[in-house]
């Protein structure tokens, strides 16, 4: 297995040794990175000038991109062309336009089997398990969902100082950040958002709660930056929020309320899914799934402070992703638990949501699924 890739920074360095180390038929044969920054984790692979002669003198098994976003489409439309199966990192695109686009190019050379994606959470142990519930019937029909997604100072602070900051680059924070969350909770329901109301700003990262002391300051300055960062995330050119709060009303009719919040010291990720039978609440930070029936029994109740799910990054689902991956690249399995069409549709319900919050009013998202169905992705 011939491995190339696009960008070589510290998430396409973690992920290709996570899954070299999987799959040690693999080798990482080259890669193209104006300013590469984290080679020496893949043992320093060929440099190439471009994506194109990445392509045609590697001769790749595997294309992967880990560019920053706002390069992901141009980068996939290469290897389209090139026939060479893909992995992107999410979010796949940063518009809706790119999204209908990037499904014509899908349609075109062979669907959605053309390219896998990264989105983590689908993965994880807590989805592994919640699956297994609500397979089970412990749930039944889903009625009503709380979720959010509320990271530490250090890490808000990032994304301000960030090539993430910049809407243009990034699409924004929910499209960035939460798509992983709006991901898993289409899957929960079934479906896709069908109408959505949204409400958010700034309010922490502003000039006026800059730190008063370099000791306070360091806090802001723990993980680092590379491209097009800025220093100051409190007085830096970023357009992203720093808080906001989405309603979601599904095809299926269930609803959701979404909350993100970039500084928040005591951190978490937490869901409950409330459904007819019983209910789902679980954290993936604080470590956690409970499975209540509706006669008051605990039929699940996991802990994932300790084991493999309490290691790593993404709470221990880099690790099984990249080893679903090998099987799947191997012929060992058919299919993955989550494809690009399934990234696509999160990202449309991340910008749909910034649209909502843009726009003051709530978005009807009926012709945008029309659109995107046109194509012939969905089975």
């Amino acid at each position: 297995m011939r491995i190339v890739t696009a960008g070589m920074g510290l998430r396409a360095g973690h992920v290709l040794s996570t899954l070299l180390a999987a799959m040690p038929e693999a080798k990482v044969v080259g890669y193209y990175d104006p300013q590469p920054t984290h080679a020496d984790m893949l043992g320093h692979p060929p440099r190439f000038p471009s994506i194109e002669s990445m392509l045609s003198d590697a001769k790749p098994d595997l294309y992967c991109i880990f560019s920053p976003n706002v390069f992901h489409l141009e980068q996939m439309r290469l290897g389209f062309e090139a026939g060479v199966q893909m992995f992107t990192e999410k979010p796949v695109v940063i518009t809706i336009d790119e999204t209908l686009e990037l499904a014509r190019l899908l349609a075109r050379h062979g669907g959605v089997n053309r390219a896998m994606v990264g989105l983590v959470l689908r993965y994880s142990q807590h989805m592994v398990d919640l699956r297994s519930a609500m397979a089970a019937g412990m749930l039944g029909d889903i009625v009503s969902l709380e979720a959010n997604e509320h990271i530490a100072p250090y890490h808000g602070a990032f994304f301000m100082r960030d090539w993430r900051r910049r809407d243009a680059y990034a699409g924004g924070f929910l499209l960035e950040k939460c798509c992983h969350d709006l991901d898993i909770y289409n899957m929960v329901t079934g479906s896709r958002p069908a109408q959505i109301a949204s409400f958010g700003g700034r309010k922490s990262y502003v000039p006026a709660n800059a730190p008063r002391t370099n000791e306070e300051s360091e806090i802001f300055h723990v993980k680092k930056s590379v491209w097009e960062s800025v220093d100051d995330p409190f007085h830096s050119d970023g357009d992203i929020i720093d808080y906001q709060t989405a309603i979601f009303r599904y095809e299926t009719g269930s609803t959701l309320a979404f909350h993100t919040n970039l500084n928040t010291p005591d951190e978490h990720r937490r869901f409950c899914l409330m459904g007819t039978h019983g209910m789902a609440e679980g954290d993936f930070v604080r470590g956690y799934l409970k499975v209540t029936a509706r006669d008051g029994r605990r039929l699940v109740d996991q802990d994932y402070t300790q084991g493999a799910a309490a290691k790593g990054a993404h709470y221990g689902a880099d690790e099984m992703m990249c080893a679903d991956i090998t099987k799947y690249l191997r012929g060992q399995a058919a299919s993955l638990p989550v494809s690009i069409l399934d990234a696509m549709e999160a990202g449309i319900a991340a910008l749909a949501s910034d649209e909502a919050r843009f726009k003051g009013q709530v978005v009807d998202l009926s012709d945008t699924w029309a659109k995107l169905d046109s194509f012939g992705l969905r089975k």
